[in-house]
């Protein structure tokens, strides 16, 4: 089957529905906020891949600046992808366990700079046999349990001990330390900052208790979206992992130097007075967490139902739409959203620009 592309210069009413859309203006103005942030900072962007899947994109932030000109990962097949287009510094930011997998990334480590989060000494010790066997070296960040909750380190201690560990293998180079964190619910300035440090700072502990044992920490790759300017002001940080903002979802609009660039194009295909039939549903759409989509520009209309290949919503007040008639709806999980694509629509000005292909679509693996 043959995946749908507009033609370039088509106008936005010749778009088939449902169709994922980027305003290219908003994800440029995007890319130009970390550019700004990091122009003179130590501290630098390393985006992340699972939001975008797509290096052609990956690279537009590259190009504008602010980056380390890498990017990190959730899986080795999202980092196979990467290095497939052009990217050479990578680092998976998940644990790679099972032999078949570690030695994809060994091989893959021939190819380029490739570094992975560690967080036991059976891990570490498999990544150190199985780089040794085929000839190569892999970069090891010891992760560290900030909020999360699920991978990590809980203790500086069991953090010394793995650089120890790291020090001492074959095939294998220990670099530093890594975290992951969230902020619930809308976070004004003052929250970010305040969560973002306390969070950070208790990987930045792990990083200080591994030096204090003369073992050297060279990155210290910690911070998101939530915390993208909190980071570069905290002494010892390297490198933020921040992903959602170059397209932005619902949950973190609170964030309003960025602009909601990815949006879905969808068509009205039923309606009654009170309700609207719409062509996208969860296959496109998903809604994960809890978290419903909105549409562009119409706060009198509310996801009531979404199934497979549609959705209803509910109309309050007075029902101006009409069947065929297209609107954009804001997105609310932008990495599950993106997977479901085969392709990006870059728009500007009411017109299509550009189609992006999404490579590390369905990169379970």
């Amino acid at each position: 089957m043959q995946t749908y592309r507009p033609n370039l210069g088509a106008t936005i009413d010749l778009i088939e529905t449902p169709s994922l859309l980027i305003d290219l203006e908003s994800m440029e103005s995007n890319f130009s906020v970390i550019a700004e942030t990091y122009s003179n900072t130590t501290c630098k962007m390393r985006q992340h891949a699972k939001n975008i899947k797509c290096p052609d994109i990956l690279w537009r932030q590259i190009e504008i600046g602010g980056t380390l000109n890498g990017v990190c990962t959730a899986k080795i097949s999202e980092a196979e992808v990467m290095v497939e287009g052009g990217i050479r510094d990578i680092l998976v930011t998940s644990e790679i366990v099972g032999e078949d997998k570690q030695k994809r990334l060994a091989y893959l480590a021939k190819r380029a700079d490739v570094k992975v989060c560690i967080d036991n000494k059976a891990n570490l010790n498999a990544l150190s046999f199985v780089a040794q066997e085929i000839g190569s070296e892999i970069g090891v960040l010891i992760e560290v349990d900030t909020s999360m909750g699920r991978a990590g380190i809980r203790t500086p201690e069991q953090g010394v001990e793995l650089a120890k560990l790291a020090e001492s293998l074959a095939s294998v180079k220990f670099l530093g330390v890594m975290s992951h964190q969230t902020v619930d619910g809308f976070a004004d300035k003052e929250t970010r900052f305040i969560e973002g440090k306390r969070y950070i700072d208790k990987c930045l502990e792990v990083k200080t208790a591994i030096e204090d044992h003369g073992i050297e920490v060279a990155i210290v790759s910690s911070g998101e979206t939530f915390s993208y300017d909190v980071a570069p002001q905290i002494e010892g940080v390297t490198e933020v992992e921040g992903g959602t903002y170059a397209l932005m979802s619902g949950p973190t609009k609170y964030m309003e130097e960025f602009s909601l660039a990815g949006k879905v194009l969808t068509t009205v295909i039923d309606m009654t007075e009170s309700e609207i039939v719409i062509d996208a549903g969860l296959r496109c759409l998903g809604g994960p967490l809890g978290s419903t989509p909105t549409i562009e520009g119409q706060d009198n209309l509310g996801f009531s139902e979404m199934q497979d290949s549609y959705s209803v919503l509910t109309v309050e007040g007075k029902n101006i739409f009409e069947i065929g008639q297209t609107m954009l709806i804001c997105t609310s999980q932008q990495d599950i959203l993106v997977n479901r694509w085969d392709n990006f629509i870059g728009v500007r000005d009411g017109v299509v620009e550009v189609v992006w292909d999404i490579p590390a679509r369905g990169c379970h693996h």
